[in-house]
């Protein structure tokens, strides 16, 4: 289940068409809204989708609260006084050691020293669907090549809910592209990257974009692996983006404001939205760019190959 926003993974999780394999497939989730139709014995770690004050177990989970101990967030939390079934629970302290996601963590890091032994930058796009990263992307394995005179190309991952349109736009414009299909997940997660990073041969790239799911919430929670976070916001869906889903902005390394082209036409107020970014984002440095024009994309792609260097060095200098 999402941390974030209680989705449930109901179907199957996919990779250019293949299941993902039984051990993610065993990290199943609970739901409110779902009958808990089996049984286990809670040794092992997954996520139940309820608040601790005012309980939302489902009716059908019938257990020991006193002996159910939760994983939240690495914090510690206080039960208070409450009665579920007429019994008074006395307050006490219960110290998490865990995080929800301290496995995803985990794998992050492993996809990251892997990557890295690899000699890739990777990216994480993120955005709002329809906001034009398939359409940025399409430009960037046209126009990569060009940048100077690496020997290596550009792999994509992709995530996407059902479909899988936006790696059949991409593969018009480079080979190296995998689709992963979440089905009901709002989100891609670092076991996912691991198994789709395994159906491409990263010795031939030096760049690899992962196109998350279009969802400006929950992929904010997720660490895949990658070096820099994306944020691209285009100008059709208003300046205060950036105030509304701000952790999204807030964990930027970069941010690319596309659709400039039509931003008169759509009254889009662009010394607002960049006030508003400056606000939530001061971190992260601003790129306006056109993927249907191509406007702005020079200085997008300096900034890769600035980034592309910098790892390099790094990677040599270790």
């Amino acid at each position: 289940m999402c941390q974030t926003c209680g989705c449930v993974v109901t179907g199957e999780v996919t990779i250019d068409g293949a299941v993902l394999d039984a051990e993610m497939a065993h990290s199943h989730f609970h739901h409110p809204n779902q009958a808990h139709t089996y049984t286990h014995n809670h040794q092992h770690s997954h996520y139940h989708h309820h608040l601790h004050h005012n309980h939302l177990h489902h009716p059908d989970h019938a257990y020991a609260h006193t002996e159910h101990v939760h994983d939240t967030r690495g914090v510690t939390a206080t039960i208070s006084d409450r009665s579920d079934t007429g019994t008074t629970i006395q307050p006490r302290t219960l110290t998490i050691a865990q995080g929800i996601l301290n496995k995803n963590d985990r794998l992050a890091e492993r996809n990251r020293g892997y990557f890295q032994a690899k000699g890739l930058l990777v990216l994480n796009v993120v955005s709002s669907p329809g906001s034009g990263k398939t359409a940025l992307l399409e430009r960037l394995l046209q126009d990569w090549p060009q940048q100077g005179e690496q020997q290596r190309g550009v792999g994509v991952i992709v995530g996407d809910l059902e479909t899988d349109n936006d790696a059949q736009r991409l593969r018009t414009a480079g080979d190296a592209i995998v689709q992963i299909t979440t089905g009901t997940a709002c989100h891609l997660e670092a076991e996912m990257i691991a198994q789709a990073a395994q159906k491409l041969d990263l010795d031939q790239l030096e760049l690899l974009v992962i196109e998350n799911v279009g969802n400006l919430v929950c992929p904010a929670a997720y660490d895949l692996g990658e070096d820099l976070r994306i944020v691209l916001l285009s100008v059709t869906e208003g300046e205060d983006k950036p105030l509304k889903y701000a952790p999204m902005f807030k964990t930027a390394d970069a941010i690319v404001i596309n659709k400039i082209d039509i931003a008169v036409a759509v009254g889009f107020d662009r010394d607002r939205a960049i006030a508003n970014l400056h606000k939530v984002a001061p971190q992260a440095p601003i790129f306006e760019v056109s993927a249907r024009t191509g406007t702005g994309l020079e200085a997008w792609y300096a900034y890769l190959q600035g980034q592309r260097e910098r790892k390099a060095t790094t990677i040599m200098g270790s």
